[in-house]
């Protein structure tokens, strides 16, 4: 079949897996939703909102009809993920939304999310919708150990909190691959680098290795990265999660070690969007931006860890 916007998987040997780069931002390979063609249709991740347009487009070029979504998915609330569920859910009035249970009233009642999204994320709200609240009716929400039943496939529902305790990870099993969140860092396939993802407030490192360990006891052939995008790992999964957890452990240590030196954390979170390292197609109010919200939850974390 020929795509436009909807992108078959071909990493592994992923079947029915389509994914959209939603433009996240206005930038290029920052944010992805996934598109399952399975028996009980269904979207993983659902972006910031504004852009919402292109997942219906990509269901369009696959071919599944709005009112044949059964499943719409997310693996945190955070709004690069959760923003346009409410959205989606208006425009497919079948689809149910599922989301992990600690978090499942913020999608209902946004007004706290939103309030604290643009504290993370300053005046790179512009970018996103302002979300759309889900009714409570059509809210599924999910833990731990949970199974979201697609047919001829499954997400198979794994905690993962240390990004935010709101997380969760969902392992498609029938491709051997994983919907990673926010759990194994930002992929930046034109480079070929993991980047640490740190925001505020929920930030916790010792949980974020604990994940990582979950993700390594999976052992997918595949990660599928909301940022960015598929990632064929084979046999190396357990060694390309460890170069994370290694990514994340130097990363809040760099930023430690400043604030020893600076002590003063507005100048810490300034060295380190000032010496932020370019990041494949993200242009440089995006990298610094990044910097600043990654040494915010870093500095978070400190602050409950002394």
């Amino acid at each position: 079949m020929e795509t436009g916007i909807a992108q078959e998987v071909t990493a592994g040997d992923c079947t029915d897996l389509y994914y959209v780069d939603t433009g996240m931002y206005e930038t290029d390979e920052y944010g992805a939703v996934y598109v399952l063609e399975s028996e009980r249709p269904a979207i993983v991740e659902t972006g910031v909102g504004a852009n919402y347009e292109r997942i219906l487009e990509a269901m369009d070029e696959i071919g599944i009809d709005r009112g044949d979504l059964e499943v719409i998915a997310v693996t945190h609330i955070h709004l690069d993920h959760a923003g346009g569920a409410g959205l989606l859910a208006e425009a497919c009035p079948n689809a149910d939304v599922y989301v992990p249970s600690i978090g499942a009233s913020h999608l209902v009642d946004p007004s706290r999310l939103v309030e604290g999204t643009k504290q993370a994320v300053g005046d790179r709200w512009e970018f996103y919708a302002d979300p759309v609240p889900v009714s409570a009716d059509r809210i599924v929400e999910l833990e731990d150990g949970d199974t979201v039943d697609l047919g001829d496939h499954e997400l198979h529902v794994h905690a993962a909190p240390g990004h935010a305790p709101h997380q969760v990870v969902f392992e498609d099993s029938a491709n051997e691959a994983v919907f990673t969140g926010d759990a194994a860092g930002i992929w930046v396939p034109k480079l070929g680098e993991i980047r640490e993802t740190s925001p505020p407030s929920n930030f916790d490192l010792e949980q974020c290795l604990e994940d990582v360990r979950t993700l390594q006891a999976i052992d997918p052939d595949v990660l599928l990265y909301t940022h960015f995008g598929p990632r064929a790992v084979g046999d190396d999964a357990s060694a390309a999660l460890e170069r994370y957890a290694k990514v994340l452990r130097e990363w809040v240590s760099a930023i430690e070690d400043k604030r020893d030196e600076l002590e003063d954390d507005e100048a810490v979170i300034e060295y380190f969007a000032d010496n932020a390292v370019p990041v494949g197609p993200w242009g440089d109010r995006a990298v610094r931006a990044e910097a600043r919200m990654n040494t915010r939850g870093v500095l978070g974390y400190l602050d409950h860890h002394e």
